[in-house]
């Protein structure tokens, strides 16, 4: 008898060993739990898992329909790592939860841009121009760095950065005494027929028929503090999965695959 139910586990073993082979996925495989939103970074994310399996890691992707419960999901230890968030946005919730979180690597950025009907470069923008700018702390603050980064305005020292959003009351320079229309960030394509340009965030912008590579007089850089992140419990940060898994993120595969499926809406950060 218990010879029979010692050959019957070995055969269990066989077979779902065999089952795991038939799915590219080693018995001995790593299992990686991430957590990221439905949708796109679904979509990366299978790529990723392909990627991560040919190095023995497992990745299991739990798709999540907001953007508060990866973060507590990983505090918790439901989650190995998360993918779903910029920097900005990850700083604010460890400072009102006091998550013990880090980032470990970038994966992609939606460019906010500038847009407009009239003209062809920022460059362009006469005096006492009109620009449209998103009314929510957020968007507004990464805006104004936008504009800055173009040598548009220059804010004020320290505005913009260390959980300090940027509204027009910290522009320190306008040369060209340029007037902000603040808008809610919904509304800004229809305010293009009304100003002289307006910054507008991708998902409205794609929504209103334009392509940020085609049409935008102007990008956030790939390295902006508001490309997303790969982020992990910081007890893990140094773990050898943890490389292993940014690096299947950022691999030639997964660039080539956002660069193609989203034709400019995202862009690598790596």
């Amino acid at each position: 008898m218990q010879r029979r139910n010692l050959i019957k586990a070995l055969l269990a073993g066989v077979a779902a060993t065999t089952l795991a082979a038939s799915f590219g996925v080693r018995a001995d495989d790593q299992v990686i739990k991430v957590g990221t939103v439905s949708g796109p970074d679904a979509q990366v994310w299978a790529v990723v898992q392909k990627v991560a399996r040919r190095e023995g890691l497992n990745v299991k992707v739990i798709e999540f329909n907001d953007y508060v419960q990866p973060n507590a999901a990983l505090d918790a230890g439901d989650l190995d790592a998360n993918s779903f968030q910029h920097q900005p946005y990850l700083d604010s919730q460890i400072k009102q939860r006091g998550y013990k979180i880090q980032s470990v690597g970038l994966t992609y950025i939606s460019p906010i841009g500038v847009y407009s009907k009239k003209l062809k470069s920022l460059n362009d923008l006469p005096q006492g121009a009109k620009v449209a700018v998103p009314n929510d702390p957020s968007n507004e603050n990464r805006a104004f760095l936008l504009l800055q980064s173009k040598g548009v305005v220059k804010l004020r020292a320290g505005a913009g950065t260390n959980g300090s959003n940027a509204t027009p009351l910290d522009v320190a320079a306008n040369p060209k005494k340029i007037k902000f229309v603040e808008l809610d960030a919904a509304q800004l394509p229809r305010s293009l027929a009304d100003v002289d340009a307006a910054v507008v965030n991708t998902n409205y912008a794609l929504a209103a028929g334009l392509q940020p590579t085609r049409d935008a007089i102007a990008l956030e850089d790939i390295h902006s503090p508001y490309a997303n992140v790969i982020a992990v419990r910081t007890q893990d940060k140094d773990k050898p999965w943890v490389k292993k898994l940014v690096a299947a993120y950022q691999s030639e595969d997964v660039r080539q695959f956002i660069k193609n499926e989203f034709k400019g809406s995202m862009v690598p950060s790596f």
